[in-house]
């Protein structure tokens, strides 16, 4: 899904909403950080209408070879079996599993695989999970992902949601973090973490996948 920018990169806390960004300064979490080297494949999976040029997703697939986008047949209109069997082709056609690098609506893609799974993946960077089940928080484009499938991960996996991501309750997000088995990273008003919030290349979020690459 779609999130105003500043100067200080926002505060973190390792505890475990798509909400308007309000925050005025995060102007360097747009500077450039050490470049991802890694023989490890990574896929990134967009949400909702895909991610545009100046998103941290785009930036990352554009600057590093490992990064490869999953690029869905219908954006605007996701049906969940299609997206599923996009991603599967996708970890099928890596030659080792791959970190999955998921933001908003494809959290829940993320979870809806492992329940069809047999494994494949080494990890999952999963950024400002959207509540699929809240009508309250997300359109109706998106029901077709509902319910978020509670259920853990057989990967290590990381959750970064915002305290006032417009899409998602925090809670719901703990929720996620907690049943998915997901070490919880919380960054304050931070929106939905995405180019919206000021969020460019994101070298913090890079450090979050240096973690989940390098896991033995």
């Amino acid at each position: 899904m779609k999130g105003a920018a500043s100067a200080d990169a926002p505060s973190v806390r390792t505890r475990a909403r798509w909400s308007k960004p309000r925050s005025p300064s995060f102007a360097a979490v747009a500077e450039r950080g050490p470049r991802l080297v890694t023989t490890t494949p990574v896929l990134v999976l967009p949400g909702y209408g895909d991610s545009g040029p100046e998103h941290w997703q785009s930036l990352w697939e554009a600057e590093d070879p490992a990064c490869r986008r999953v690029v869905q047949r219908d954006w605007m209109l996701p049906r969940l079996e299609d997206w599923l069997d996009t991603l599967a082709r996708h970890v099928a056609e890596c030659e080792g599993p791959p970190v999955l690098v998921a933001h908003s609506l494809a959290c829940s893609l993320v979870a809806h695989w492992v329940t069809r799974s047999e494994g494949g993946v080494k990890g999952a960077l999963l950024v400002a999970p959207a509540d699929v089940d809240s009508p309250a928080h997300t359109p109706d484009e998106v029901r077709d992902f509902s319910p978020v499938p509670l259920v853990r991960f057989p990967f290590p996996s990381i959750v970064v949601a915002s305290s006032d991501d417009p899409f998602s309750p925090l809670a719901r997000a703990a929720l996620f973090a907690r049943s998915w088995g997901s070490r919880f990273v919380v960054l304050e008003r931070a929106g939905h973490i995405n180019a919206d919030a000021g969020f460019g290349v994101w070298p913090q979020g890079r450090m979050f996948l240096r973690e989940l690459t390098c896991a033995s």
